[in-house]
This record gives structure tokens, sequence and C-alpha cells, in this order.
């Protein structure tokens, strides 16, 4: 297989089109730094699938698309292809050419394409898993690539061994095949916790049944004394609610009484109140100006203390600056004194360094003189010395050469024997394996075919039962919405017929005239809140408002009105409000409205006999979506009411607050119950059709459920899941054992060849080792007679260092004197010059400190005689203050005494209210307490009160005993926890399930046994096929290794850990003739280059790879090491192309064609092609350099 043809557009500086044709062996790429010659390297790795951009030496992998420049615009894609010939059937494929393509847009969207047709990654490197070839394998190699191969880099080594090996795909078929059996252990989890909770669940189910029926009889139980229960409590509460009425009457009276007298009170206090205020106003006046005399007193005596403290911290000051000036100047004198001390000893220390200097230089002449004799004779002996070494180490290596070479002798006679018996046993099995092979290939294609047929009508039906169930599901949402809303509509229609009929929270007065039959009065005149009707969102917010008006009837005219109040009155009923239709028929609303608001009037519906009143009772009514109350109204009567009705709002008021969970439920109720009887009706029209459908629905999801045929299926799967492992394992079997005997016969006949060389290699280390232990005998005698002299001369140069070292000593010791004397007097004279600084500025704060304090003694005088003054102005003002007091208080005892009769009236005016508060509260209490038990009654059992109300007592028992009976019996209800009245259905259901699910839970163990059999499988093969692969390679890389340097140098590669090929680190062993590296890492740059580079062609040789692309790696490599890499280039050049990045000239002069990288324009990138092969090697040097 040949690259044949590279296509570049808009991939980095490539956004031309670029067409580069590898019609030749050997291809050199070439061009100066920064023109893009590795970004060719780049887009063929790219192409092949690299995921890495760091591997493309960039931050994100959009950067590959091209940029732009100043004169150019970025690109929107980065497309490259690459074209092979598939001449050797390398690839999986009938085609003979093969292109894949990668783009990239610069909306992040990505493509592949294999021979155009679009594909995935996976595709791609399935087809060239195994070939050599790949983003990351060893046909790809840059500079700093040789680096991480030497150094292992995320084991690098080992990848490239697996590649050549051959070996990646079974390490790919184990990943798989573990991620299978990962799957399958979690699948199994999944089914043991599904089994142990469906178990669960089935001894649930039958104690559910048993629970279900208890639980009736107790509800049967319940609703009977519940009932029997309800009938005894309002009896007793309406028997109580008459006798609090009367009660509530007589301290309603008392309470009016206390308001007429405290009112007369309140007027007579009035009066002597404005009477007192004068003197109150004196009063006032005296004390304020008293305040303001003590307030200034207070002033100065402040000022005073201030200027006290502020002379006493000024002439301590003066004290402490005294102090310090005596203390300076005595410091001053020990300074100077100091100071002409260390003068004196500083000059003599000088004069003693100056004698010492002389000493050390004629000590330091005697031993450069000692030590030049002494370096002549060292460098004699040590040439001596290293050649014996040199002669020494030769030695040795031809004596462990030799070891060697026997040790690999009998290693390779010993391969050689097991090889023939294993190709003998192996030959034998493969015909065996041919036979199995055929049988289970008919057998597969059979189960195929069978399984794919029930997969599909599995499928189909899979797809008709989904459906069906999430219509059943939306179908069953639909009834729960329609059953919950219509409940809500009736509760709600029964509630409002209930108190339509019973006139509950009205009057008695209303009661009275609704229900009464006579000459004098209509009982079915309507109430104003019967008679006009708003919808819900503003109900809450009209009923508000109209409150004091929904309770009034609706008359034609006076007469009627004065009927019904002469009833009321001569029935002692209470009172009534009306209002006359007659009145308002000529009256005409105003049309007001104010931005952003609603008129009240638009928003009621009422006949039109009523319309007029409607506009009377809602004129300048409007209502506002708004919930902030508004900081002012505009001129005129405008009331704004809140749409939620949390508030009214006039021009001088404001009432509101929370709402009431009754509130907007008395406006309209007979027009909401018409409403509401038709909203039922189409709900229950609604239900019928829904319940139709639904079991529609669930009769064809029953059928559907019953032609299930999982069990048919797995069945089927796990025949043919048998099938195909088994074959898996006998082809994999039926590969290794052919491939194993045709790579056993080449061993063999490499292990004779290898076996001969090495005795002849024996034969010719004997000779040499001889000749080489003669010359280390005549360089030892040779080194004795030189030591002699040698230890003379080093003695006197040993005895002329002491002596000058001892000297140095002393003249570094004295110059540290030196030192630090002149440190100390420079320290002196610095403290001595603050000294006599802080002497003169002590002077200066001393003398404008006494200024000061003359200045304060003064300010202090002057305050003194004003303070005197103002003392006596304040006890004059306190005698007229005291005289203004027992004025002011001798009328306000008299309106003390008024107040508190008045406060004691209203005391018992509070009591009085409390006490017809709290009449009324237990009123309400009573009524909620009816409302209470009917309501409950209602919502529990759907049973109205009114109609079991005249009931006898069905139960003997006292009213007590039987609230703790029902008490007791709800308590259990509540606690008894839920039912299933479908549990024996579902046990059966579950059970079935049950055995179901433990079939599956059969195949999946079977499965997982059979993953890891197969896993084992591979293991033992692909170490196999390792090994013998790492061998191949050990000795081609001695070979090449050895062809690169020298024949004497040595070089290995190892397993650190046998036991685990195919995890374990390859260490490098490489020494150069003449080196002994403890790693690696020790050798030069070249010598670097050529062990990788030997490793890489070992491996070449191992498995040829199509094509192999070395950027820059010659870079280190010096003119010899050159023509050694560019001679072993040429030779696997038959087999492999090679595409060279290089700088080199010797490296460009022996490519068959060159193919030179340019930018014409800044940061856009061209190509031109040049073959050398026409001209002379010293005409293509002389090209070059012009």
């Amino acid at each position: 297989m040949r690259l044949k043809q590279l296509e570049i557009k808009g991939f980095k500086s490539f956004a031309n089109e670029t067409v580069i044709n590898f019609n030749e062996d050997v291809i050199g790429i070439v061009g100066p730094n920064g023109s893009g010659k590795s970004n060719i390297v780049d887009a063929i790795r790219w192409v092949l699938g690299e995921q890495k951009s760091r591997e493309l030496r960039l931050d994100q992998m959009s950067s590959v698309i091209f940029n732009g420049t100043k004169r150019r615009k970025a690109g929107g894609v980065a497309q490259v292809s690459l074209t092979f010939e598939n001449t050797k059937n390398l690839l999986p494929t009938e085609y003979n050419t093969v292109a894949i393509t990668r783009m990239l847009y610069r909306s992040g969207e990505s493509e592949y394409r294999l021979n155009g047709v679009p594909c995935r990654l996976k595709d791609i490197t399935s087809l060239f898993l195994d070939t050599g070839i790949g983003s990351n394998s060893y046909a790809i190699i840059a500079l700093g690539m040789v680096d991480d191969i030497l150094s292992d880099k995320d084991n690098s080594r080992r990848r490239m061994f697996e590649q050549a090996a051959g070996v990646s795909k079974y390490k790919v078929r184990k990943r798989e095949t573990l991620n299978k059996l990962k799957n399958t252990s979690d699948d199994l989890e999944r089914v043991e916790d599904l089994l142990f909770e469906i178990n669960n669940n089935l001894k649930s189910l039958e104690k559910q049944a048993k629970r279900t029926q208890r639980y009736f009889e107790l509800k049967a139980q319940y609703k009977d004394y519940s009932t029997n229960l309800a009938i005894l409590k309002i009896s007793s509460l309406k028997e109580r609610q008459n006798e609090l009425r009367k009660k509530l009457e007589t301290e309603e009276d008392r309470y009016r009484q206390y308001e007429v007298e405290i009112s007369k009170l309140e007027s007579a206090l009035e009066r002597e109140r404005k009477d007192n205020l004068d003197k109150e106003k004196a009063l006032s006046d005296r004390q304020r100006e008293l305040n303001n005399l003590v307030g200034n007193i207070r002033g100065m005596e402040n000022d005073k203390r201030m200027y006290q403290q502020k002379q006493q911290f000024l002439e301590e000051n003066q004290s402490k600056l005294t102090e310090d000036i005596r203390n300076t100047k005595a410091r001053i004198q020990q300074l100077e004194q100091d100071i002409e001390y260390y003068r004196s000893e500083l000059n003599q220390e000088k004069r003693l360094e100056a004698t010492l200097e002389e000493g050390l230089t004629a000590a330091e002449e005697k031993l450069a003189s000692i030590r030049k004799s002494h370096g002549a004779l060292k460098t004699g002996l040590d040439e001596v010395v290293a050649r014996q070494q040199a002669l020494e180490r030769q030695a040795f290596e031809l004596e462990k050469q030799k070891a060697i070479n026997t040790n690999q002798a009998e290693s390779n006679q010993n391969s050689l024997e097991r090889y023939t018996q294993e190709i003998e046993q192996r030959s034998k099995e493969v015909g065996g394996l041919r036979e199995k092979m055929n049988v289970l290939e008919a057998d597969e294609r059979q189960k195929s075919e069978a399984l794919a047929n029930l997969e599909r009508a599995e499928e189909e039906r899979q797809e008709r039962l989904q459906q069906a169930e999430a219509e059943l599901e939306e179908l069953t949402k639909k009834m729960t919405r329609v059953n919950r809303e219509m409940d809500a509509k009736r509760n709600e229609y029964k509630l409002t017929k209930s108190m339509v009929e019973n006139l509950e929270g009205f009057p008695e007065s209303i009661r009275f005239l609704s229900t009464t039959k006579s000459s004098e009065w209509d009982k079915d005149t309507p109430l104003l809140s019967d008679l006009i009707y708003v919808k819900e969102e503003y109900r809450v917010a009209i009923e508000n408002y109209l409150e004091p008006y929904l309770n009034y009837y609706v008359v034609q005219n006076m007469e009627a009105a004065y009927r019904a109040i002469q009833l009321l009155s001569k029935t002692q009923k209470g009172k009534a409000n009306f209002f006359l239709l007659d009145a308002f028929k000529d009256y005409v609303a105003p049309m007001a409205l104010l931005p952003e608001t609603t008129r009240a009037i638009d928003l009621v519906e009422t006949d039109s006999a009523y319309r007029n009143l409607c506009s009377y009772l809602l004129e300048k009514v409007l209502l506002t979506e708004k919930e902030e109350i508004q900081h002012q109204l505009p001129e005129g009567d405008f009331v704004l009411l809140s749409q939620s009705g949390r508030y009214i709002q006039r021009r001088y008021s404001v009432s509101g607050g929370s709402i009431g969970l009754f509130e907007g439920k008395k406006i309209g109720r007979k027009k909401n119950l018409e409403v509401l009887d038709t909203a039922i009706k189409k709900l229950e029209r609604e239900e019928n059709r829904l319940s139709t459908e639904f079991y529609s629905l669930k009769s064809k999801i029953e059928g559907l459920k019953a032609q299930r045929t999982p069990s048919q299926i797995q069945q089927e799967q796990g025949v043919l899941n048998r099938l195909m492992q088994e074959k898996a394992a006998l082809g994999s079997r039926l590969e290794n054992f052919e491939s194993f005997i045709r790579e056993a016969d080449e061993k063999r006949a490499a292990i004779e060849r290898a076996v001969k060389k090495l005795e002849e290699s024996n034969m010719g280390i004997e000779a040499a080792l001889k000749e080489k232990n003669k010359e280390v005998a005549a360089v030892k005698e040779q080194i004795a007679n030189t030591d002699v002299n040698y230890r003379q001369v080093a003695e006197e140069m040993s005895e002329a260092s002491s002596v000058f070292n001892d000297k140095n000593i002393e003249f570094v010791r004295q110059q540290n004197k030196v030192s630090s004397f002149q440190r100390e007097l420079s320290f002196r004279e610095k403290q001595l010059e603050e000294a006599r600084s802080t002497v003169a500025s002590n002077h200066t704060n001393l003398e404008r400190s006494a200024a000061e304090v003359k200045t304060i003694q003064d300010a202090t005088d002057t305050l003194e005689k004003q303070l005197q003054e103002a003392y006596a102005q304040r006890k004059e003002k306190e005698s007229l203050l005291t005289e203004a007091e027992q004025n002011y208080f001798q009328a306000r005892g008299g309106i003390n005494e008024q107040e508190e009769k008045l406060r004691k009236l209203n005391k018992q005016r509070q009591d009085a209210q409390v006490l017809v508060n709290s009449l009324k509260d237990k009123a309400n209490d009573l009524k909620f307490e009816i409302s209470s038990v009917a309501q409950r009654l209602r919502i529990e059992f759907n049973i109205d009160i009114n109609t079991i109300i005249n009931e006898e007592v069905s139960v003997e028992i006292p009213q007590e005993e039987l609230e703790m009976k029902v008490e007791r019996l709800r308590g259990r209800l509540e606690n008894y926890g839920e039912i299933n009245p479908m549990a024996v259905e579902a046990y059966d259901e579950m059970k079935e399930r049950y055995e179901n699910i433990t079939m599956q839970r059969d195949d999946i163990l079977k499965a997982k046994q059979d993953l890891e059999d197969t896993i084992k499988e591979i293991e033992e093969t692909a170490t196999t096929q390792f090994l013998e692969a790492f061998e191949k390679a050990r000795l081609y890389f001695i070979d090449v290794f050895r062809s690169l340097f020298t024949e004497d140098d040595n070089c290995d590669l190892i397993l650190l850990d046998p036991n685990d090929p195919l995890e374990s680190k390859i260490e490098i062993v490489a020494k150069p003739k003449g080196k002994r590296p403890q790693t690696i890492n020790q050798l030069s740059g070249g010598e670097k280059t050529l062990t990788a580079t030997a490793l890489l062609f070992a491996l070449y040789l191992l498995k040829p790879a199509p094509f192999c692309i070395f950027d820059e790696v010659d870079a280190p490599l010096d003119d010899a090491n050159i023509e050694k890499f560019n001679k072993i280039i040429k030779k696997f050049s038959k087999d492999s192309q090679f595409i060279i990045v290089t700088h080199n000239k010797l490296t460009m002069a022996a490519v068959d064609t060159i193919y030179g990288v340019y930018m014409a324009e800044q940061g856009v990138s061209g190509v031109s092609p040049v073959d050398f092969r026409d001209f002379e090697h010293t005409a293509s040097f002389e090209v070059l350099e012009n």
C-alpha cells in the first residue's frame, strides 16, 4: 500500500487548495522556519483522526481553520483529504484506491468521509487498525517524539510495540469485551435488585387484600356513628344559640347608656382644658429660659476645665524638655571621647595589615612554582593510567561479549527444538478446527434469519403498545382533571344552593320576609345580591364595596317597602332595608374615568330594570389592576378598588387587608347556580366520552400485551450469541494456530543462522583478548617507575600550600578587624550629630511652651468672672419657674379628677363592649360549629344535614361516649394506611413478571461466564503474539543499532515485568563503544536520535509501515551520522515510503523529490515541487548555497 496524494484547503496556514503528490519512495519537505512545513505533518495526523489539539500544537481544535491575515478573511471550513493505493490489500476493502477526508466547520460541526461517502471516525479507525497507519502510530515521528520514545512518556514504547505486534485489535476487543462484561454485571445487579423488590411486594400484596375488607367495614360503622352524632350536636347547639341571643340584646342596651354619659363628661372636660392652656404656656416659657441659661453655664465650665488641663500638660512638657537637654549634653561629651579612641586604634591596625600582606605575597609565589613542577609530572602519569584503563575496559567488553554469545547460542538451540515440536502439534489441530468452523457458520446463518423475523414483529408490537399506553396515560390525566373539576363544581353548587335555600348568613328579618306568606308582602321580592352577577376575577372587589347594600330588598315603590316595615314591626322580627326602583327612573350616571382604570358598572351584569339602581350605587367607582395604593386621588368623589379586593380607596380614607375564604360568594348566587349547573352537565358529557375511550384503549392494550414474545426472542438470541461466541473463539484459535506455524518456521531458520554467526564471533573475540592482556602488563610496569618522583613533589607542594593558607587566614582576620573599627567610628560620629540637633530642637520647644502657658492663664481668669454672673441669673430664674409651676398644677388637679371619672366610665363601657363582642363571638362560634357539622357530613359522606335533622337517633349511646367512638374510628381510619382494591390481580401479574425476570437473570449469568472465557482467551492469544513480536524486534534492534554505530556497540530491549508482558514497561539499553551510561538520557542528542531511529526501523522490519514521516528528526545529527541516517532510509524505502521534513542539505540531496514550502503572502503557505535526481550531488549543493 502506498500514499498517493494529500489535498489541503483552509487548514492552518494553507488557505488555498494545495495538492501534494507522493509518487516517489523518498520525498523531502523543506522551507524556512515558520513557513508551514510541520503543518503538512499535522494535516496528515488530523485527517487520520487525531483528537488532541495539543498533538497538533494548538490550544483548541477549532484553531485548525485558517484564521485569516491582514489581506484575507478567516476561512469557514478546514478540509484535508488523504489518498492511498491499496496495492497489497492491507486494507480490508475491495477498492484499489481509498480516500479519507475530514472537514471541520467554523460552527463546530465536523464530518468524515470514506471515498466521498459520509462515515464515522470509528469506521476510519477500524479500517486502519493494525496496519501501522494512524494519528498516533510509529509511522509519524517528530523531533520532540524522540525524547518521548526514549523517556517512555505515556507508555509510548509499549504502544509502538503493540501496533507493530498486531495486538492492538486484541486490546480493543478486550476493552470492548470488558465494557460488555461491566454492562452485563450492571444488568445483573439491576435484575437482582428488581427481583428483591418484586419478592417483597409479593408478600405485601397478600396482606393488602385482607386489609381492604376490614377498612370498608370500619368506614361503614364510622359513617353510622358520625351521622347520629351530628344530629345530637346540632340539636344541642341550636338551643344554646337561642339563649345567647336574648342575653346579647340586654348587654347592647347597657352599652348605649354608657356612651351617653361619656359624651356629656367629655364636653365639660374639654372646656376646662382650654382654660388651663395659657397657664401651661407660661410655665413652658419659664422652663425654656432656665434651660438655656443652664446650658451656657455648663459650656463655660467645660471651657474652664479644658484650659486647666492644657496648662497642666504644657508645664509637664517643660519639665520633660529640660531633663532631655541635660541628658543629651552628657551623651555628646561621651561620644566625643569614643570617637577619639576609635581613630587612634584604626591607624594602628592599618599598619599591621600592610605587614601581613607582604608575607602573604611571598608565600603565594613559592606555592605557584612548586605547583608548576607537580602539574607536569601528573599529566604524564594520568596519560599512562588512562591508557591502562582503556585497555582493561576493552578486555572486559571482549570477555562480556563472549559470554553473551555463548548464552545466546544455548538459548537459540533450545528454542529451535521447542519450535519444531510445536509446529507438528499445531498442524494436526488446524484440520479439526476448520471442520467445526463450517458447521458453526451454517447454524449461525439459520438462527440470524429466525431472530430477525421475531425482532421485527416484537418491535412493531412494542411501538403499538407504547403508543396505546401513552394515549391511555394522557386519557387518565384528562379523566382525573375532569373528575376533579366536576367534584369541585358539584360541591360548590350544593353549597351555594344550600345557602340560597337556607338563607345562611342573613339576619332574622331577611329570613322572615323571604319565607312568610302574607297578603301584605311578596316573599319572592329579590335582594340586591340576587339581581347582579359579576365575573369571578372582579367579584371580590365589587362585593366588598357593595357589602352594606347586598341585603337590601329591591321594591317598586314606597308603598311596598312600608308594608314590609309594618309586618316586621308587628311580628317583632327586626329591621330590613329597601331600594325604591321608582326613585331611579330618571337617574343618569355621570361618565367618570381615570387613566388605567375600568368603571365598575361596566363589569356588572343585571336586567335593564335594575340598571339605573346599579349605576347609582357604583357611581364614580373604578377598578385598577395595580396592587399599590395610590398616594393621592384627583378631585371628585372617586372610589378606587383593587381588582384582587385587597383595598378600597377614597380621597380621604382607605380600607383593606387580607381576603377571607368565603369573600365573593354572596353576589349573584342564583345566577351562579345556573352557570354551575351548565358547567356540571358539560363535564358529565365529557366524562362519559372519556370513559368510553378509556375502556376501549385498555382492551386494546391487554390484547397487545397478550401477544408478547420476549422470552422466545431471548431464547433465540441466547442460542445465536452462543454460536457467535463459539465461532469467534474458534476463528481466533484457528488464526492463531496458522499464524504461529508460519512464524515458527521463520524463527527456526533465523535461529539456525544466528547460532552459526555467534560461533564465528567467539573465535575472533578469543584472539583479540590475548593481545589486550599483553598490552595491559606493559603499561602497569611503566606506571610503577613514574610514581616515585610524583610522590616527592606532591609532599613539597602540600607543605607550601599549608604555609600559604595560614598566612592568608591571618591577613583576612586583620582586614575584618580594620573594617570593624571603621564601622564603629562612623556610627559614633552619626550619633554625635543627631544629639546636637536634638538639643537645639528642645530649646525651641521650651520657649514656645512658656508663651502658651501665659496665654491660657489670662483666658481662665476672664472665664471665672463670667461664671459668677451666670450663677446669680440662674438663681433668679429658678424662683420664677417655681411660682409658675404651682399655678399650673393647681388648675391641673381639677382636670385630673374629671379625667379619672371619665376613665372609669370608659372602662365600664369597654367592659360592656367586650361582653357584647364576646357574646357575638360565641354566637358566631355556635353558627360556625353548626356549619362545620353540616359541612363535615357533606364532605365526608355527601349527606345534607337538612335531610336527616328530624330523624331519630338510631343508637342509644350518650353523646360523650358516641364522640369517643367516632374519634377512635376516625383515628383508626386515618392511621390505617393506603389500601389496594386490585391486590389479587396485581399479585398474579407481579408473580408472572417475577418468573420472567428470573429467566432473564439466568441468561445474563450465562452471558457473563461466556464473556469472562472470551477475555481469558484474548489475553492468552495477545500475550503469545506480543512476546514473539518483542523477541523479533529485539534482534532487529540490535542489528540496526550496530549498523548505525559499530559492530562492537552494545544494546538491548528488556521487559521490566515479564509476568505481565502486555502491561510491562520496556527498557532500552544503549551503550556505544567507549561509554557506559547508567541511563539512556546520558547519551548525546545525536546518539539519542540514532537510538530512537534504530528502534523505529527495528519495528519497520517486524511490521513495515506503508509510509513513514520524519519531522526534523535529523536535526541533532552531525554529517557522519546524517550519512548513516540517509543510507538506512534508502535501504528501507523499498518497502515503505518516507516523507522527511528537514533543514539538512545532505538529507535534501538524498531524497528523490523535494516540496519547498514558502509564504509568498504573509500568513499563507504554498508548496512547489523540485526533482533533484536529474542533477549530480555537487550541482545540488551549489544550487542550495546560491
